[in-house]
């Protein structure tokens, strides 16, 4: 039995090239990246991280330093779901959701590595396998971008392999978000997957009357069209809103999965693997959606989450947008017309250059 030995954590600000803009985020102009890294008795490790926008990256670093750390330490690595367990309980009172689950989340996401790792065995293997080939989409950051610009990104998109697209509406003329998605529609031509990502802008009536707006360029769905903590207002969108509503980045638990799938609140549930509690949550949601005959995508850190969908047969695109993370790995996932292949190494197999990160270490 391998023991877990040490658990080390790591804060990072990591400056973007471009700047990015939602409906809710404002402007983005880096990312905060906490890592964690566990080693066993036996001197092999796994690797884990979650990350924050603009704000709260030391909160979940300090958490896991500070309150989760002690509780691995002499623990046998492989009881993944005791020590995940163990580190809800502990932050209850404090958590259930938000930054509670992104710590767990990085060191479960490690955890599972160390697996792999010690098994030599991809991790989507692992996980149940099911066709390492899935199917993914660029996840446009743009909601400020000048017209020119977006078509321009969308090119750039295209030239990289990707045949499905996500842009960003919420602006605050929707006359501006119908003039933009239907420039879209016409320089992708018909046929061409487009999502849009309203990131809980509207209320629920604008949400339906935006919708409505939207109908005619043929969307893959619409994401966030409002907050979360309304279940019944987004059950109402689903009804009337005419599209497939795909909804779970600012879901961080399974219950808040299960009370949406519940009340019709979403169409498409859309885990984040850094943010829900890691692959331990991740593939309870993917059960839950499958029992409900929903179809499965993902928000944020591809990289990671290619395992969790190369491992079931319900996924649908997966999103793909690295904040520029792919700069400190030394093998960035690649898309292929259309798809990203989940790669065939040990554990989830991303390799991050910590050498180079220290210079962007946050003491």
């Amino acid at each position: 039995m391998a023991t877990i030995e040490r658990v080390r954590t790591d804060l990072y600000r990591v400056p973007l090239k471009t700047q990015l803009t939602d409906s809710m985020h404002g402007v983005m102009m880096d990312f905060e990246l906490i890592t964690v890294r566990i080693t066993d008795s036996d001197g092999a490790t796994g690797v884990g991280y979650t990350y924050t926008v603009n704000y709260g990256g030391g909160a979940v670093a300090t958490m896991i330093e500070k309150d989760l750390a002690g509780c691995l330490i002499g623990a046998d690595a492989d009881q993944i779901e005791k020590l995940w367990e163990t580190m809800w309980w502990r932050l209850h009172y404090a958590g259930r959701g938000g930054h509670a689950t992104s710590a767990i989340s990085a060191i479960d996401i490690a955890l599972w590595d160390l697996q792999g790792v010690r098994a030599k065995t991809p991790l989507w293997k692992l996980l149940g396998g099911y066709d390492p080939k899935v199917p993914v989409y660029a996840g446009g950051i743009d909601l400020e971008f000048p017209l020119d610009e977006l078509k321009a990104q969308a090119d750039t998109f295209v030239e990289e392999g990707f045949r499905a697209i996500k842009m960003k509406v919420g602006r605050s003329d929707l006359r501006e978000d119908v003039a933009r998605v239907a420039a879209m529609r016409e320089h992708l031509g018909e046929g061409f997957t487009l999502m849009v990502d309203a990131n809980m802008r509207w209320t629920v009536d604008g949400a339906i009357r935006a919708a409505r707006a939207l109908a005619p360029f043929d969307l893959n769905w619409i994401e966030e069209p409002t907050i979360p903590d309304d279940i019944q207002g987004n059950a109402r969108i689903v009804a009337e809103s005419g599209h497939a509503i795909a909804s779970g980045e600012n879901l961080h638990t399974i219950y808040d999965f299960q009370n949406h799938i519940r009340a019709g609140a979403l169409t498409l549930p859309e885990p984040d693997v850094s943010n829900v509690g890691g692959y331990t949550t991740f593939r309870k949601v993917a059960a839950l959606a499958e029992a409900s005959n929903m179809l499965l995508t993902s928000h944020g850190v591809h990289d990671l989450t290619v395992h969790a969908l190369a491992a079931v047969p319900h996924r649908t695109y997966m999103e793909a947008h690295g904040f520029g993370l792919h700069e400190y790995m030394a093998n960035p996932m690649t898309i292929s017309d259309g798809y990203v292949t989940a790669p065939d190494l040990p554990g989830h197999g991303v390799v991050l250059d910590f050498d180079r990160l220290e210079s962007l270490a946050v003491k």
